[in-house]
């Protein structure tokens, strides 16, 4: 179970903050695109991912975006968020996140990777020494291969207490608070 478990878990890409990022020790991040930036072969990100966005990168983190899509579905969005990508890379295998590592000169320690998907951002992330923040899918997917793996994401996310969008759960970074006294 542990290489399938998130560093944190929250509900969608807006709620992570510069703060929880500093505090989590990065200093690059690694984003999926479907269900964590935008819907599923949409070109338009949702609400207000483009500004937060621009304020994890006038924050100081180096962004890239890394996902298992086709070049011909994440240049194009990439380039519409002003941010560089890496396509096709293979998550949950290393090449991608290696791929995308260089991009950004840093060591895996303090890279991030976000994602909705267990099987392929938290277990790549993991695997490759990288911390990760698992996000709720915040829209519908159809497709046998989509519907098996959230069928095996059931028990673990139940487990985290993020089965369902909006959820109450606890993650690492509420805990440390609690234990530090602070909200």
């Amino acid at each position: 179970m542990p290489l399938l478990k998130p560093t944190v878990a929250l509900d969608k890409v807006t709620d992570i903050t510069p703060e929880l990022l500093h505090d989590m020790k990065i200093d690059a991040i690694l984003l999926d695109v479907d269900n964590t930036l935008a819907p599923p072969s949409d070109k338009t990100p949702y609400e207000g991912v483009q500004q937060w966005i621009d304020e994890i990168k006038a924050a100081g983190f180096s962004v890239v975006i890394c996902s298992n899509n086709f070049h011909k579905r994440i240049r194009p969005f990439s380039e519409s968020v002003g941010l560089d990508c890496v396509a096709m890379s293979l998550k949950p295998f290393p090449f991608g996140f290696n791929r995308a590592k260089k991009k950004l000169c840093e060591k895996p320690k303090s890279v991030v990777v976000i994602g909705d998907q267990i099987y392929t951002d938290i277990l790549g992330a993991n695997a490759a020494g990288m911390r990760s923040i698992l996000l709720c899918p915040q829209s519908e997917e159809k497709g046998f291969s989509i519907w098996l793996r959230r069928r095996m994401e059931r028990k673990i996310r139940s487990d985290l207490k993020i089965m369902k969008r909006g959820e109450k759960y606890v993650s690492e970074r509420d805990r440390y608070h609690r234990r530090n006294g602070r909200k």
